[in-house]
């Protein structure tokens, strides 16, 4: 057993539950939040009930979500000591202000929310909804920041064997801070929107709390329909500044095997990397050029410009980001049926089971993108800097490997509850009406 590889898959599972519940938090606080304003603004029941029916849902994954990022940040110091050594005067200040400013900040209007809502106005209530979901999109910049310096490391020497902050702002603000921060963003709205648009699908195809449905369905698409627009702006940033910074996980998830100009984007094909080739093939001349650096005749680095033991794994990196891209397509024209058809789909039964049942495919496609960004970065765990086995704790296999058991067994049980507490409050407002 390889005590790096178990301390990975044990950090893998954590970071991939609780990346389950980030980005709906945030999107789901953003809806709230809209509610609530459109509730102090206008005084009309319907969007109070949907300000409160929501609430009671991100209660749920806002406190599962916490926990688990409480688990994950421990890891640091348990399973990966010597990362923590490495990088804590780095990596120690975006996380201590993601603390400070944003989560006390988050935590405090959320807890008005909890236990103060009916004894405050509605226009308190609003302001609280709006300090919520800006403290959890800003709580996401710090955490995207740090994450983003592992990919883009500045601001930093090495002295004394260790990475040491001589410039705050170059860290923070490093290349691909704000591309990743837009993107991931955008992925928690469309998460978001598609959990709201699904579950009021559910109370259509019942026939009960039409007015809740029915608002919230509108406010969904709205939601939804933009994100899925803005990916297309997102992703192309994103996919420029890793053209630019880490070539080396643009040619992987796209199986580019040599350098070249003009340089095909592939459509379909499968990868073989023991042959250095792909199979079935069906690519767009020119395309990755353009898209990569705005030139069809521009050169696009392939793998054979990097040494072996630097490449990612290339079979995870294409497929993730390729059933991203997929996920995403099947969206877009999702959303565009349902904004055509949203004045009758009440009676498009069919329509709206398709609806519910796409409620999982933004969670997938979250993961699936953490995923190629991970993984992509591999085998350093600060990209040009630290490689991933110099990062781990030296224990013993079969005490990682018991955490990871222990720690899967965990979040199996916590998944299930999350779910049957859904289930139940949208059960609820069914029987309410």
């Amino acid at each position: 057993m390889d005590t790096v590889l178990l301390s990975r898959w044990q950090f893998g599972i954590t970071t991939l539950f609780h990346f389950l519940f980030v980005p709906l938090t945030i999107g789901l606080s953003t809806i709230v939040a809209v509610f609530e304003v459109l509730y102090w603004l206008s005084k009309k029941p319907v969007y109070d009930k949907a300000a409160r029916f929501w609430f009671k849902l991100q209660v749920v994954i806002f406190t599962v979500g916490v926990a688990s990022g409480i688990a994950l940040e421990f890891q640091f110091g348990t399973n990966w000591s010597e990362y923590s050594r490495f990088v804590g005067d780095v990596f120690g200040p975006p996380l201590a202000a993601e603390v400070i400013f944003t989560f006390f900040l988050e935590s405090t209007f959320f807890g008005l929310l909890i236990f103060g809502r009916d004894k405050i106005s509605s226009r308190m209530r609003a302001f609280s909804a709006t300090m919520v979901s800006l403290g959890a999109i800003m709580s996401a910049f710090w955490i995207l920041a740090a994450n983003s310096w592992q990919q883009t490391p500045a601001g930093y020497q090495i002295k004394g064997g260790r990475a040491i902050l001589v410039d705050f702002s170059a860290a923070i603000f490093n290349p691909s801070t704000f591309p990743r921060f837009w993107h991931t963003l955008d992925g928690a709205f469309m998460t978001a929107a598609f959990f709201v648009i699904g579950i009021s699908a559910y109370f259509l195809l019942k026939g009960r709390s039409a007015d809740l449905a029915n608002v919230s369905m509108r406010v969904g698409l709205i939601f939804a329909l933009t994100a899925t627009l803005f990916m297309l702006v997102t992703g192309d940033i994103h996919a420029k500044q890793v053209a630019e910074t880490q070539p080396v996980k643009l040619a992987a998830f796209e199986g580019l095997w040599k350098t070249q100009p003009r340089a095909p984007l592939m459509l379909v094909g499968i990868p073989l990397p023991s042959e250095e080739q792909n199979i079935l093939e069906i690519i767009a001349p020119g395309f990755l050029s353009l898209l990569a650096y705005g030139d069809i005749d521009a050169p696009v680095r392939g793998l054979d410009d990097f040494p072996k033991d630097q490449w990612p794994p290339v079979s995870v990196c294409f497929f993730s980001f390729h059933l991203m891209i997929i996920i995403w397509s099947f969206l877009a024209i999702l959303v565009l049926f349902a904004f055509f058809f949203r004045k009758k789909l009440a009676s498009k039964r069919m329509f709206l089971k398709v609806l519910i049942l796409s409620i999982p495919l933004p969670f997938l496609a979250n993961e699936l993108g953490w995923i190629v960004a991970e993984m992509g970065r591999q085998p350093w765990v600060v990209y040009g800097i630290l490689l991933t086995y110099q990062a781990a704790s030296p224990l013993p296999w079969w005490y990682v490997l018991l955490t990871v058991s222990a720690i899967t067994l965990l979040y199996v049980s916590l998944l299930f509850l999350v779910i049957h507490l859904l289930k139940r409050e949208i059960s609820k407002a069914v029987t309410n009406g």
